[in-house]
């Protein structure tokens, strides 16, 4: 199956290495009183997940420093030049994409560039620094950034049925052994670390202040509660962005998701 789009452009700038901050940020920031209410945190099933590798291709390297660089200096020539002209937005109704127009108006409009604030470039800066993509079984030829996780997905869905929750509240851990304090500060004891397996994001009240990497309040399979730096854990159903290998070089035929300022 595939989970919902729970990510968002605005979000997408934030990513860091390969871990989108989207989803994880808006469970953390729900406002008091937005229905539904959290199911009561408990013990739950350790369902284990294998975070995704990066793809071995040198070329896809090439490509993603060539993309990097482009979105540093904010050309749009340049980037038009990489995207495909076939280019497909899907949605959660559809795909958005004018086929009557170029590739990269389809693109600025599904990550912002377009927007009085154009924070697509910082969209593609973040992309560019995730080595992984997975392919799009629909679509031949085509992979998809950030790549998804391996997993049992019937596991997964009676996780999520067993523990009254929304898929979008789940996540997994960038690497073994990442450290949950007892409160949402770096240096605040550490009460327990997590394994390859899912972890369950619980909604905070605050935000953190501006400029500061959140620390997101989690819930372990054994039923503690704690905080973990937003960077050590990545959603699923996050906005990906798609490429597609044209002869010896990539080009951005796709985008899955965005389009929410």
């Amino acid at each position: 199956m595939r989970y919902p789009i729970c990510g968002s452009i605005v979000f997408a700038a934030a990513m860091l290495g390969v871990v989108s901050l989207a989803p994880l940020v808006a469970i953390a920031q729900q406002k008091p009183g937005q229905p539904p209410a959290p199911a009561p945190v408990k013990p739950y099933k350790v369902v284990t997940v294998t975070a995704p590798a990066p793809m071995t291709d040198p070329s896809f390297e090439a490509f993603r420093k060539q993309l990097a660089e482009i979105a540093k200096r904010k050309d749009r020539a340049a980037l038009a030049a990489i995207v495909a002209q076939d280019f497909f937005w899907d949605t959660e109704t559809g795909d958005k994409a004018d086929k009557k127009k170029p590739g990269i108006d389809n693109l600025a409009a599904a990550i912002g560039l377009n927007a009085k604030e154009p924070i697509g470039w910082d969209v593609l800066l973040g992309y560019s620094g995730d080595p992984t993509a997975s392919a799009l079984t629909e679509r031949k030829g085509t992979f998809c950034a950030p790549a998804d996780p391996q997993f049992n997905e019937k596991d997964l869905e009676d996780l999520i049925k067993a523990t009254g929750t929304d898929p979008g509240e789940w996540a997994f851990p960038a690497g073994t052994g990442i450290e949950v304090r007892g409160e949402a500060k770096k240096d605040a004891p550490v009460i327990e670390k997590l394994g390859m397996a899912f972890i369950r994001v619980l909604p905070i009240a605050a935000p953190p202040p501006p400029g500061q990497v959140p620390m997101l309040k989690v819930a372990t399979p054994s039923g503690k509660t704690g905080f973990v730096s937003a960077e050590a854990v990545a959603p699923l159903g996050t906005d990906q962005i798609c490429y597609v290998k044209d002869g010896s070089n990539w080009k951005i035929n796709g985008y899955i998701g965005g389009g929410e300022l």
